[in-house]
């Protein structure tokens, strides 16, 4: 049985237009990670991986984060 795919909305992706193989592209916008009003993460250089029928995963760089 194979999952039937959702078609996006204006404006979304359909993951099961996502590339195969996975591609890494670079993310245009900044990326901030907050938790309980603490910023963890705030960078512009992340990176996205997409792969085909699976949601985007983002890389920050390391140097980019609170530990």
């Amino acid at each position: 049985m194979r999952p039937k795919p959702i078609l996006p909305k204006p404006g979304q992706e359909s993951v099961w237009d996502y590339p195969r193989p996975p591609r890494l592209e670079d993310v245009n916008q900044p990326i901030k990670v907050i938790f309980n009003g603490i910023i963890l993460a705030e960078t512009q250089r992340a990176k996205r991986v997409l792969e085909t029928s699976h949601p985007p995963v983002y890389y920050i760089p390391p140097e980019d984060i609170q530990f």
